[in-house]
């Protein structure tokens, strides 16, 4: 059986990449001493290449991601809405 695979959650990686950057240790190093795959750890310091060291990347794409399925859920039922007020609108006329 092949290995279960692991899952790290916005406050984990944002750490992992603080660490890295205030520690002044190599990517290798961290990403050994967390015990997260090289590759792993690589893509997520490129996630966070750009944003100013502190601002917290991995939090805000989480809390976007969310807000994103809200606002979807939010269309849909207006939507649901809107048909039936048009069906009793009609109805009743």
């Amino acid at each position: 059986m092949g290995q279960q695979r692991r899952s790290f959650t916005p406050e984990f990686k944002q750490e992992a990449v603080d660490l890295c950057r205030r520690s002044g240790k190599s990517e290798c190093q961290v990403a050994r001493e967390l015990g997260i795959p090289q590759p792993t750890f690589n893509r997520w310091m490129r996630q966070v290449a750009g944003a100013p060291q502190g601002s917290h990347s991995f939090l805000a794409t989480e809390e976007l991601k969310v807000l994103r399925r809200e606002v979807e859920q939010l269309r849909m039922e207006r939507d649901i809405l809107k048909k039936a007020v048009a069906f009793f609108a009609k109805e009743s006329g």
